[in-house]
């Protein structure tokens, strides 16, 4: 059968010697948690088969079981060859919701906690020629406080703003072979106005002593290289570029980059990967891009696909869904409440979209000081997987952090976290809490589904800078920063009476697209917004406030759509 999801997973940070691991596994549920005592990663009886990526909740998995999965168990067999042993062989997982033990050969190879990061484990030494067997467990209790669950139901049956779970193997499983001394990872600092690059690298191995060359090509013209002798596993260099290409919304220029490892002229290894030279900042009450103040115009994403659930069917999914946000004149997306796969945001640089990365906060119980051994940890190995990406241009860590069970947040969980963002990524904004309670942030920003045109337009529409309308005054502090309305909207329009949304549905398109004007206009207009962001995209099961439909399909006629066009890209004509 074919392979699904065949594409390269990392195109950050690409290798030539790799092999896809998706397709068909053998797979059992384990409602009682006791497959480890009982050695399943041994002698387990699999009555079931999976395909990989695919969750068993949804439909493409083959499964589609949608009841609570408290553990399950994955197997299959590859085979390795007598070459392939001389170097390192490493397993690389996209995700795995939310906890995992990995065997190899009947041997636990490694372990991994945090259902949104990607992960690789070094299982060389459980290796033997020939046919192996891979077998993985997987824990999932979005129910427990202790895991970030996203907008995964804590309930039987998806409601409101919650929907389908996703447990277990959810992205791209892969090998990839590398010699013992090699690259680990690479991050780019791109210098704007001096036309530069500083990067950095991480190595493993003997490598002292050894050179680190970078080479950069711009559309296939040479744009510079620059090389420098190892130091205790690590190199840092600067690339001067010869012409500048600012990447830019809507204008995708990157830079093609080769890092080598070289021992005496001799390539150790290699990568290749890419890399866009833009600015963010933050200047009067504004976001800069490129030196100057950018209106940012945001739809919200959800990144739930009909069949699929978490994990996109196809690549042109993202492509589409990027292509579709475009056309109705956004220039980005909040990336809502979940951790987008890699490829996802490889569309994004390629397409010029700019995109907020987040994390999916929701079911950690943000109130406990405890709550950040739960979610620091998978927070930085989140920001270290998308740090080159220029399509994200902020971090924010958390959303809508409500009051749990009568208890308030943990101030300083949200302080602390900010913080350690603000160390591992100093060129990005980072918002700590999207909407509410904001303790220490960069950007300011609120949400509001006031459905009334005139009584939203009378708080934003004439704000100036500086000025801000305050959701919970109580609560939290303004002191200055920009203001975002990073969720508004949310209109209802669907002919499905169980569907759910916000405020009273229009009753016509006409009465649709005259409020969707009239709310977008208040915040367009006014002088203290500085980015709005409308929710959202697409209808995600019952929650039918989407743009589009849930498959992707028009809701609306052409003409509704080129009225939204119009009133979206109104700000742009006059920046």
């Amino acid at each position: 059968m074919n392979i699904p999801r065949n594409e390269y997973p990392r195109p950050q940070m690409v290798r030539s010697e790799w092999q896809n691991l998706n397709g068909l596994w053998d797979f059992e549920f384990d409602f009682s948690q006791s497959g480890v005592v009982r050695e399943f990663y041994n002698n387990g009886n699999f009555t079931k088969q999976i395909l990989v990526p695919f969750c068993p909740e949804s439909a493409l998995s083959g499964i589609e079981f949608k009841d609570f999965i408290p553990a399950c168990w994955y197997r299959r067999t590859f085979i390795i060859t007598k070459e392939q042993l001389e170097g390192v062989t490493l397993l690389h997982f996209g995700a795995v919701d939310y906890e995992c033990i990995v065997y190899v050969n009947s041997s636990e190879a490694g372990r991994h906690k945090g259902g949104y990061s990607s992960f690789n484990i070094d299982i060389t030494a459980h290796l033997h020629e020939g046919e192996n067997t891979l077998v993985v467990y997987a824990e999932d209790n979005q129910r427990s406080g202790k895991q970030p669950r996203g907008k995964q139901s804590p309930t039987y049956y998806s409601t409101a703003c919650d929907y389908t779970r996703t447990t277990g193997i959810w992205q791209t499983v892969w090998l990839e072979f590398v010699p013992h001394n090699r690259i680990v990872s690479y991050k780019v600092i791109p210098d704007l106005n001096n036309a530069a690059a500083d990067i950095s690298v991480k190595l493993i191995g003997e490598t002292s002593g050894m050179a680190i060359k970078v080479t950069a090509v711009y559309k296939g013209r040479d744009m510079g290289s620059a090389s420098v002798v190892t130091d205790h596993n690590t190199a840092a260099l600067r690339l001067n570029l010869a012409e500048s290409h600012p990447w830019d919304a809507g204008i995708p220029n990157l830079y093609d980059i080769t890092i080598e490892l070289l021992s005496a002229e001799k390539n150790v290894d290699s990568v290749k990967g890419y890399f866009g030279l833009r600015s963010v900042y933050i200047k009067d009450n504004a976001i800069y891009l490129n030196n100057r103040p950018l209106f940012q115009r945001l739809v919200l994403d959800q990144g739930f696909y009909p069949e699929g659930v978490y994990t996109a069917p196809t690549d042109e999914h993202f492509i589409k869904d990027i292509a579709l946000s475009m056309a109705l004149g956004f220039n980005g997306a909040r990336l809502h409440e979940k951790v987008f796969e890699e490829r996802f945001l490889y569309h994004a640089d390629k397409m010029g979209y700019l995109v907020w990365g987040e994390h999916a906060n929701w079911g950690l119980d943000h109130t406990a000081p405890e709550a950040l051994h739960y979610f620091l940890p998978e927070w930085l190995e989140i920001i270290a997987r998308d740090f080159n990406h220029p399509s994200i241009i902020g971090w924010c860590p958390f959303n809508e952090t409500w009051d749990i069970d009568g208890k308030k947040q943990y101030d300083e969980t949200l302080r602390l976290v900010f913080l350690a963002t603000k160390a591992a990524d100093t060129t990005r904004p980072v918002i700590d809490t999207s909407g509410n309670y904001h303790v220490q942030t960069d950007i300011y920003d609120i949400h509001d589904y006031d459905q009334n045109v005139d009584s939203f337009a009378a708080k934003y529409k004439n704000l100036k800078k500086g000025e801000i309308h305050e959701t919970f005054p109580q609560r939290q502090q303004y002191n200055g920063q920009p203001f975002f309305v990073s969720e508004y909207g949310g209109t209802w329009w669907s002919k499905d009476e169980g569907g759910w949304g916000y405020g009273e549905s229009p009753k016509t398109e006409k009465e649709f697209i005259t409020r969707y004007t009239k709310l977008t206009e208040a915040l367009i207009e006014s002088e203290g917004v500085c980015a709005f962001c409308y929710t959202q995209l697409y209808d995600v099961e019952q929650e039918q406030n989407g743009l589009y439909t849930y498959e992707r399909g028009p809701k609306f006629s052409k003409e509704t759509y080129e009225a939204i066009k119009t009133i979206n890209t109104r700000k742009a004509s006059i920046e």
